[in-house]
């Protein structure tokens, strides 16, 4: 017997009872959520800070954005829910039928969590997955005890079990909860686990999302403003000491500013973090000791420019710039996810492109030039879920943004409508003219078939 089947079976048979499908109970699951997040800010805050040194504006964010995702569907859920007429065959709508859509939620919902940002990422496919209509099991990330306890402790005093529930733990109790036949996975994590989650989603047919990474590049090409680019794609490096699935992975920038940009990076990086980054109240920790191990491993000595100190206890890596890197180097052989950031040079666009290219798709890509055949190449030939163009990471935080990876970075898309519509079923419906004679069946002999079925044309 699997130890979640009871909880499993509680929402099930609640969402057969269609409850779920009313709008009333969608925007009562959100006010609820709201009231959580509001009613508890300062103590996911400081959980935040004792997981991983999280600094004061990244809590304040965790906590801000599914509150305006909430905001969100509920001003926009009447009109999400609305069935949508639809265009069909000319000859079919002048005899009385019409095409509609309909959406429907799934049914129960598993969403798994990062570490990286524990309370945004699990909460917000989570109101997506509400306003949609479903059911859903929580499940936190186990690398951030704090958070996930707080997760455990309140999600009951807020909600009832057969609308949301709550699962810590680890790989144990992710293993038998993918046992399970949910309606929805809604996954947010590595490329690797990723691979876990669509398996044992396969076994049961079951639809997902996966959030994942990936190794995103950013270009910096001879135009660009340099003290407006500088500051955005060190912050977009470094916040969250690089762990975030959005962050500039590598720079390429043109050779004819190289030693500018370089200048202008080291400077920006003392403004933000100070001479001595291990004092600064604004640079998070690493999550653990083998990662900040394996952060550490990614830095060459003779090619640091700037930073290299970590110490694997406190879970420390320093911000450190690498110049001048090549694909050869370790930082460049998979996604960092830490703040060390390697910088290579380039001279031909195009023919950075192609490597690029050629490389897995990753989830963001970013673009800093004030030419716009450049960003237009840019934009039409390289492959990625989404980026900004003479900006970093903000356009994942746009509900009119549909957000999510490609190919290795990834499988669909959610925020805002797109977020709805990646949670709900699309029923197709033709309805039909109760009183409209069509016959196209047998015998076919002697009907005149093709005026029958010119209604479809």
């Amino acid at each position: 017997m699997n130890n979640y089947q009871s909880l499993f079976d509680t929402q099930k048979e609640f969402f057969y009872t269609d409850t779920s499908k009313t709008y009333e109970w969608r925007i009562e699951q959100l006010t609820r959520l709201e009231k959580f997040l509001t009613d508890n800010q300062k103590v996911f805050c400081e959980a935040l800070k004792t997981d991983f040194n999280k600094p004061p504006f990244e809590q304040l964010f965790e906590i801000t954005v599914p509150l305006g995702a909430i905001k969100y569907y509920k001003e926009n859920l009447q009109k999400l829910m609305t069935p949508e007429q639809v265009e069909i065959p000319k000859g079919l709508e002048e005899t009385g039928n019409k095409g509609m859509i309909y959406k429907e939620p799934y049914g129960v919902t598993l969403v798994i969590g990062p570490f990286n940002a524990p309370v945004l990422l699990l909460l917000e496919p989570a109101i997506a997955a509400l306003s949609a209509g479903n059911p859903v099991v929580l499940k936190p990330a186990n690398t951030t005890p704090t958070v996930a306890r707080l997760f455990a402790e309140l999600i009951p005093k807020y909600f009832e079990p057969e609308a949301v529930t709550i699962v810590t733990g680890g790989r144990e109790e992710i293993t038998e909860l993918l046992k399970l036949p949910f309606d929805f996975i809604f996954f947010t994590g590595s490329s690797a686990v990723g691979k876990v989650v669509m398996r044992a989603a396969a076994e049961n047919l079951t639809p997902i999302v996966l959030e994942l990474g990936g190794q995103n590049p950013t270009i910096v090409d001879e135009t660009a403003n340099l003290d407006i680019a500088v500051d955005r794609i060190l912050w977009g490096h470094m916040a969250i000491s690089g762990q975030w699935c959005i962050a500039p992975g590598y720079v390429y920038v043109h050779e004819s500013i190289a030693e500018e940009f370089i200048d202008k990076l080291k400077k920006s990086t003392i403004k933000m973090y100070g001479e001595d980054p291990s004092q600064s109240p604004d640079f998070a920790r690493m999550i653990s000791e083998n990662d900040t191990q394996r952060v550490a491993s990614y830095i060459i000595p003779e090619k640091v420019v700037l930073g290299g100190r970590f110490n694997v206890k406190d879970r420390y890596v320093e911000p450190t710039i690498l110049y001048p890197s090549t694909w050869e180097d370790p930082a460049m052989q998979q996604e960092i996810f830490g703040p060390v950031f390697p910088i290579l040079v380039y001279n031909d666009l195009k023919e950075i492109i192609e490597i690029i290219k050629r490389k897995p798709k990753s989830l963001s890509a970013y673009f800093f030039s004030k030419n716009q055949e450049n960003i237009d190449y840019f934009l039409n030939t390289v492959s990625f879920g989404g980026g900004c163009i003479n900006q970093t990471n903000l356009h994942c935080w746009i509900e009119s943004l549909p957000f999510g990876g490609v190919g290795n970075a990834g499988i669909g898309k959610y925020y805002g409508k797109a977020g709805f519509d990646a949670l709900s079923n699309s029923k197709s419906m033709l309805i039909g003219n109760p009183d409209l004679e069509l016959d196209v069946f047998p015998p076919y002999a002697g009907k005149n078939i093709a005026k029958n079925l010119s209604v479809f044309g």
